[in-house]
């Protein structure tokens, strides 16, 4: 009988933007692999794709029916291992997953930054820190993807099977790389920016936790100290408007390109001299990791993912979020110093090899092959018993 994985989230296109190097090493080893998660994407090296009503709130009515075919499709199949991401994709799944961990199956949930965390807000802590300690119990492997929730995990005394820590979701470091001057000013000419303009990337959706209007209210600091700045916002989301409108009543407008939606960052990333994130609360961003491939200083608020990946004055620097003085000043410490920026660039560079695909491909495959073989050995170890 052919082993079954199934791997599950809130949306599909979280398997398709993160985790298709693992879907194709389970499809690789023979496995027949199942995707559970809300929406109609095309998922490659997957056998069967559930489209279930998974929503981003907890209090959605619609979870109640999303549970209820989740239990049905895990029944059904008998896998041998389930994976679940996002917070809501973990919850129901944990809950839907219960009589078959008594079955042998094996349930794996990575945590991309729990809600709640040093600084977060009062109601995080009191909604879904319960949430999480409790369905710990109902977890094989609890895998977190920064050290800060790997600390908390094991501190307040997460009742998984093993807690790991893996180095995020890995960035391609061929398809993000830095490219030759002559290439960048070539590629600047085409996107239509001059070789001297000084060029600030951030890519997020537009929400409250990503904080666009932090970054736009930096520029009406250092407009005038840096003529030459532009600052280059790729995404969309619901504030966006409303960062539009702040941009013209600070008279930054002309410094800001809302780039929208793009497919292309891996061109845009490496014609730019800074990265730039504004993030009150992150997991640990691939943004941040994609610019570093290229080459890039990055200037970021403090969070715990932030600093993980940001050392400050090493490869870029973290600011608090109440300082945006500071963060203005650190901007233009770099667009006046070439030197500066080349060093830390090049910090950068040599700092994210530890977090590419390869790397941590290699650190979810070594946890796989243990639930793999641990289960090989419980069932010979009943096979063994029934003949003694």
């Amino acid at each position: 009988m052919t082993n079954k994985v199934l791997f599950c989230a809130t949306v599909d296109y979280h398997f398709k933007a993160f985790h298709l190097p693992i879907l194709k090493w389970f499809k690789e080893k023979g496995w027949e692999v199942h995707i559970a998660a809300s929406g109609e994407n095309e998922i490659h090296f997957v056998d069967k794709k559930y489209n279930i009503p998974i929503q981003r709130s907890p209090f959605h009515i619609k979870n109640l029916a999303a549970y209820r075919e989740l239990k049905s499709i895990i029944n059904e199949n008998n896998y041998k291992i389930i994976h679940c991401h996002t917070p809501m994709g973990g919850v129901l799944t944990r809950l839907a997953a219960k009589q078959a961990r008594k079955n042998g199956t094996k349930v794996l949930y990575t945590a991309h930054g729990f809600h709640f965390c040093k600084g977060a807000p009062i109601m995080n802590w009191l909604l879904y820190y319960p949430i999480e300690k409790v369905l710990a119990r109902y977890t094989d492997c609890l895998i977190t993807i920064n050290e800060e929730d790997y600390q908390l995990a094991i501190s307040h005394r997460f009742m998984a099977g093993d807690i790991e820590h893996v180095h995020g979701v890995g960035v391609d470091t061929e398809r993000f790389k830095p490219i030759d001057k002559e290439l960048k000013r070539e590629r600047r000419e085409t996107l239509g920016y001059k070789d001297d303009d000084f060029l600030l990337f951030y890519a997020a959706e537009f929400n409250k936790n990503k904080n666009q209007q932090f970054l736009i209210r930096t520029l009406a600091l250092i407009k005038d100290r840096l003529p030459n700045v532009k600052l280059l916002l790729a995404g969309e989301g619901l504030l966006l408007e409303e960062c539009k409108k702040l941009a013209l009543g600070l008279d930054v407008e002309r410094m800001i390109e809302f780039l929208g939606y793009r497919k292309d960052i891996d061109s845009i990333l490496p014609i730019c001299d800074v990265a730039v994130a504004s993030s009150l609360r992150e997991g640990l961003p691939v943004n941040i990791m994609e610019a570093m491939a290229c080459g890039l200083p990055v200037v970021a608020t403090k969070n715990r993912g932030h600093s993980e990946l940001v050392k400050n004055q090493e490869n870029g620097f973290i600011v608090d979020t109440n300082s945006i003085e500071l963060f203005s000043n650190r901007i233009v410490e770099l667009g006046t110093s070439n030197v500066l920026c080349e060093t830390l660039g090049s910090s950068s560079l040599r700092m994210v090899k530890q977090f590419n695909i390869l790397s941590v491909s290699k650190e979810l495959h070594s946890i796989y092959s243990r639930y793999i073989l641990r289960d090989f050995d419980e069932t010979k170890d009943k096979y063994n018993r029934a003949y003694i």
